[in-house]
C-alpha cells in the first residue's frame, strides 16, 4: 500500500525542496519506487514535462532524484508572479488564468480537486510520494481554504515532519513557536521536527535540540548540517543563484531582471572552470571585461525592459558591443533584444506595445499560445546538436531571423545580428548539454572545460543522500509516513 509524508517548513527557503531531494534519493536506494508532489508551488523557474506541461524546476530536481520521468501531477498547481500582486496560474501543467492575489482564495476549492486528483494518481503508480510543503503551516491566517500545507496534509490524510532552519537563527522559536500558533488538529499531524542547515559542531546544539523536544513533546528526527555542494543543483530561487568562484578567463555576466525565470540555464556555466559567470543585481553597471552578457528569461517582459533600462544597462549593453563584445538573449531576453514588443491582449500585463532594444532587427507579439515542449536542435554557427526544451509565449519575425541561432525540426528558430555579436534564442537548457557548451564557448573563444554537468548533478545528488542519512534518522522518517 502506497505511503506518503510531508516535509513543511517552519518558513520559506529553510531548505525543503533539498530535503526531499535528498530523501527521495534515500529512499530510491532502498528499492522503493519513489516520487516527489508539491501541491502548489511559486516560481518563475519551471521544466516541461514529458506530458507536455509545466512543473516547478524544484520537482524536477526531486523527480531526478527519484530517477523518473516528470510528470505534471508532481506539481498540479503552479503559480508564476507576474506583477507584485498577481500570479499566472498554472493547473496540472497547463495555464488556467492570471489573478490577484485577493482573487486566488476564490479559486483554491477548485484547485484543491486538481491536487487530490494528481496526488491520488501518483499514490496508484509508486511505492512512496515525498511531499513538500509551501511556506509555513505557521501563517494560520492562510489556513482556511489552505492547498500548500496542513490543508493538504489534512484532505489526504498525510503525516508531517515540520524543518527549521538554523542558519537564520530563532530556530527553537520557529519550531515551538509554530506548534503554538497552529490548530490542536494540525498538531496532531506533525510526528516530529528536524533542524537543518547548522554550520559547524552539530553537537554544540544538543541543548536547544532537547528544549524544543521537552516545549513540543514531538521527537526530534535529527540536526543536519549545511550542505557545501548544493551550489552544485539546479538553483530554484534566483536568489540562490551566486556569482562563481573560478577564476576564469573568460567572464559572463547575466542581467539579474526583477521577473528572471528558468534562471537554471546559468547553472552548468556556472561550474567551468575557466568561465566566471558573475550575477548582476540592480545598480550595478556591466563590467568593463565581460564577454558575454546573457539577457535572461522572464515572466514580465516588457516590465523587466523597463526594469533593464531604470538600471542603465541599456547603456552599458552599447558599450559592451563597442569592446567587441557578445550578447545572448535567452527567451524573454531575446524578445527585449529586437525592435519593438507588442501584447495587445495584456497577457503579461497592462495592453500596449514596447520599444525594445534594437539590437537585433525583430519584432515580438505576444499571443496567448504558449509553446511547451522538449526540443532537439543543432546549433548553425558550429553545427553542434543539442537537447533542450520551450517555454515561451509570443512569436517573432524579422530580417535577423534569416541568420538563425539553431535549427529545430527543419525549420530556423532565434535570429543573429549581422555581424554576429548579438544572438537570441528561444531554447532554454541548451547549456546543460555538454557538447553545446563546449563547442559555444569555443566558438567564442573561450576555453571550454570536459565536465559532464548531468554526472555532477547525479554525484551531487548521491552526496546529498549519503548527507541526509549521516545526520538524520532516515529509518524513523519513513516509518512515520502512512
Amino acid at each position: 500500500m502506497t505511503k506518503a509524508i510531508m516535509i513543511q517548513g517552519t518558513g520559506s527557503n529553510v531548505g525543503k525542496s533539498m530535503l526531499v531531494a535528498g530523501l527521495c534519493r534515500a529512499a530510491v536506494r532502498r528499492g522503493l519506487s519513489v516520487a516527489p508532489f508539491k501541491p502548489q508551488n511559486m516560481s518563475n523557474n519551471a521544466a516541461v514535462t514529458s506530458d507536455g506541461g509545466e512543473i516547478g524546476r524544484a520537482q524536477a530536481l526531486q523527480a531526478l532524484a527519484c530517477k523518473v520521468s516528470l510528470t505534471v501531477h508532481m506539481n498540479p498547481v503552479l503559480l508564476k508572479p507576474e506583477t507584485d500582486v498577481g500570479s499566472q496560474v498554472v493547473v496540472q501543467g497547463k495555464r488556467l488564468t492570471t489573478v490577484k492575489a485577493r482573487e486566488y482564495a476564490k479559486l483554491k476549492p477548485q484547485l484543491m480537486q486538481s491536487v487530490l486528483e494528481s496526488f491520488n494518481l501518483l499514490k496508484s503508480q509508486y511505492d512512496l510520494v515525498i511531499v513538500e510543503g509551501a511556506g509555513s503551516p505557521a501563517e494560520v491566517n492562510l489556513r482556511a481554504g489552505d492547498i500548500a500545507n496542513m490543508g493538504f496534509a489534512e484532505a489526504s490524510d498525510t503525516p508531517v515532519i515540520l524543518a527549521g532552519d538554523i542558519d537564520r537563527g530563532g530556530v527553537i522559536a520557529q519550531i515551538v513557536g509554530t506548534q503554538a500558533v497552529i490548530d490542536p488538529e494540525d498538531v496532531a499531524r506533525i510526528k516530529g521536527f528536524l533542524v537543518n542547515k547548522f554550520r559547524g559542531d552539530p553537537s554544540l546544539f544538543d541543548d536547544g535540540y532537547a528544549m524544543i523536544e521537552k516545549h513540543t513533546g514531538w521527537p526530534g528526527f535529527g540536526v543536519l548540517p549545511y550542505f557545501a555542494e548544493a551550489w552544485k543543483l539546479p538553483a530554484e530561487d534566483a536568489l540562490d543563484i551566486r556569482s562563481s568562484d573560478q577564476d576564469g578567463q573568460f567572464h559572463i555576466v547575466c542581467l539579474g531582471l526583477s521577473r528572471i525565470a528558468n534562471f537554471d540555464d546559468l547553472d552548468p556555466l556556472a561550474q567551468e572552470q575557466n568561465v566566471r559567470l558573475t550575477m548582476l543585481r540592480a545598480g550595478q553597471p556591466i563590467p568593463g571585461d565581460a564577454d558575454l552578457v546573457i539577457i535572461p528569461g522572464s515572466k514580465s517582459t516588457r516590465g523587466d525592459l523597463a526594469f533593464l533600462i531604470e538600471q542603465g544597462w541599456d547603456i552599458d549593453l552599447q558599450a559592451h558591443l563597442r569592446r567587441g563584445g557578445k550578447i545572448l538573449g535567452i527567451c524573454g531576453g531575446y524578445q527585449m533584444l529586437g525592435q519593438s514588443i507588442s501584447d495587445p491582449e495584456g497577457i503579461e500585463g497592462p495592453a500596449g506595445g514596447t520599444a525594445g532594444l534594437g539590437m537585433l532587427d525583430v519584432t515580438t507579439l505576444m499571443t496567448s499560445d504558449k509553446r511547451l515542449t522538449e526540443t532537439q536542435a543543432t546549433h548553425v554557427a558550429s553545427g553542434q546538436e543539442f537537447s533542450g526544451y520551450e517555454i515561451h509565449i509570443g512569436r517573432t519575425e524579422g530580417k535577423d531571423c534569416t541568420r538563425p541561432f539553431a535549427t529545430v525540426e527543419g525549420r530556423d528558430e532565434g535570429a543573429t545580428s549581422v555581424n554576429g555579436a548579438v544572438m537570441g534564442s528561444y531554447l532554454h537548457g541548451m547549456f546543460a548539454d555538454d557538447g553545446f557548451r563546449r563547442a559555444f564557448l569555443t566558438s567564442l573563444g573561450a576555453q571550454a572545460g570536459n565536465t559532464s554537468y548531468a554526472q555532477t548533478v547525479e554525484t551531487t545528488l548521491d552526496a546529498l543522500a549519503d548527507h541526509i542519512e549521516a545526520h538524520l534518522d532516515v529509518e524513523g522518517i519513513l516509518a512515520a509516513a502512512r
